[in-house]
């Protein structure tokens, strides 16, 4: 029998050019598809009949799997059964018709004000590290950046005197302003903190860890983490959310949409406009309990 996973996988790779997520996503699919067929004791992928599907499906429900990775399974299942017609393997697309699961849309959880002046408020500036975090802190706040671009910062990104850093993501760079609390706590870094822990002179890092090397992105989990304990908040802060706070509150406080889509490097404004549907579920929350008659 002709392995058509095998020839899929070289027709999404070297006639789709598929990326290698989308390929490992696609094939992994398929796999447990066919996974499933060899457990039900049938496992020929081309006498797969729509009933075999739709049950794979359920199953998948059945077994507690997101809408979202039902919804890609069954892209990935309708992809693969185009490629076997347009083979000329099956004569039709089994797979075709088939519904994909309803994905219900989650708003990204944000931090209020309160939050994010208790978490930043948490590093003491009376040691190096206390130092440090603040910085790294007030830094990820004030610019909404990814937490692989706030360790991959060097010295050379920050113009204190201006008030920005450059932040180079993805072949793209971009400028980001700093508030002033933001900017102090970078200058007392720069100035007095990090000299003492850089362990080579030659260090362009801007941010280094206790051994005087560039920051890992665990390492600055475990300070989120650290803060978050400490501020007893009740959320799993996580850099994504600070990243997700910085856009809502610059939206809230009457920045446009193009604004914040730059400072995030979004490449698509779409990206951007969810931080609109936050804030009008934000909104409607407010009403439902507020509202007597609500």
């Amino acid at each position: 029998m002709p392995d058509y996973v095998a020839s899929y996988r070289n027709y999404l790779q070297n006639d789709k050019h598929a990326s290698a997520n989308t390929l490992s996503s696609y094939i992994r699919d398929v796999n447990q598809f066919r996974d499933w067929l060899i457990g039900q004791g049938f496992a020929d992928l081309k006498k797969v009949k729509k009933d075999f599907i739709t049950k794979y499906l359920e199953n998948l429900n059945a077994k507690g799997k997101s809408p979202a990775t039902i919804t890609r399974s069954t892209a990935s299942l309708k992809s693969f059964y185009g490629y076997m017609v347009m083979s000329g393997f099956m004569k039709s697309n089994p797979a075709k018709g088939v519904a994909s699961a309803k994905v219900e849309r989650k708003y990204p959880e944000i931090l209020t004000n309160r939050e994010v002046e208790l978490f930043l408020e948490q590093p003491k500036c009376v040691d190096e590290k206390g130092y440090r975090d603040h910085a790294m802190l007030e830094l990820l706040y004030a610019t909404g950046i990814r937490v692989s671009e706030l360790i991959g910062l060097n010295v050379s990104d920050v113009n204190l005197a201006a008030g920005f850093i450059r932040c180079s993501s993805r072949g793209k760079e971009r400028i980001i302003p700093l508030y002033q609390t933001a900017v102090k706590a970078l200058q007392d870094y720069m100035r007095d903190i990090r000299p003492r822990l850089i362990a080579d002179a030659e260090e362009t890092a801007l941010f280094v860890n206790m051994s005087g090397e560039r920051m890992s992105r665990q390492g600055f989990w475990k300070i989120i983490k650290y803060y978050q304990e400490r501020a007893e908040i009740n959320k799993d802060i996580t850099p994504h959310m600070l990243r997700h706070s910085f856009a809502v509150h610059l939206l809230e406080n009457g920045a446009d949409l193009r604004s914040i889509q730059e400072m995030l490097g979004h490449a698509d404004i779409s990206s951007t406009q969810i931080y609109t549907h936050v804030i009008k579920k934000q909104l409607k929350d407010v009403y439902n309990k507020a509202h007597p008659r609500a």
